[in-house]
């Protein structure tokens, strides 16, 4: 029966909760520990459904499919995401121009038109490139050509 009691608080912040697990859960957030670790790559969490979720990247799982064209996700939040594109919502606006988008990181890469921002450097070119892609595409027709010029 749940009563709405949260009778285990934090130390620290003193959020509370109803169950010991969760304030244990919480206090990680705070201690940086992070007893779950992947078996794969050595990253490790906080929390074992996250660790759940991460693994997803090594086993090529997933779990959310689109009804609208059966694309398949290994995160929701990437499925309501893509739903977008299939509804036209597009509620990130750019507030250089009128361009709107229906996911954030396409605006925050539109925007560096507008900045010229480039975060991306060739380590052997002087050159630096505002998506990670153009500079591997780039990179590798730039030394393909180098070595085949020697």
């Amino acid at each position: 029966m749940h009563t709405g009691e949260k009778p285990y608080h934090c130390s620290q912040c003193g959020n509370a909760f109803s169950c010991s697990q969760d304030l244990i859960k919480h206090q990680r957030t705070h201690t940086g520990e992070k007893p779950y670790q992947c078996s794969q790559c050595d990253k490790a969490f906080s929390q074992n459904s996250h660790l759940k979720v991460h693994q997803r990247i090594h086993t090529g799982e997933k779990p959310y499919q689109c009804s609208q064209c059966g694309k398949a996700f290994s995160y929701h939040i990437n499925l309501i995401s893509h739903n977008k594109m299939h509804t036209g919502d597009k509620p990130y606006q750019c507030r250089q121009c009128d361009n709107t988008f229906s996911q954030h990181i396409n605006l925050i890469i539109h925007q560096r038109i507008h900045t010229e921002e480039k975060p991306y450097q060739c380590s052997q070119y002087d050159k630096a490139f505002p998506l990670s892609s153009t500079l591997k595409n780039t990179s590798k027709n730039a030394h393909w050509r180098k070595t085949i010029s020697m």
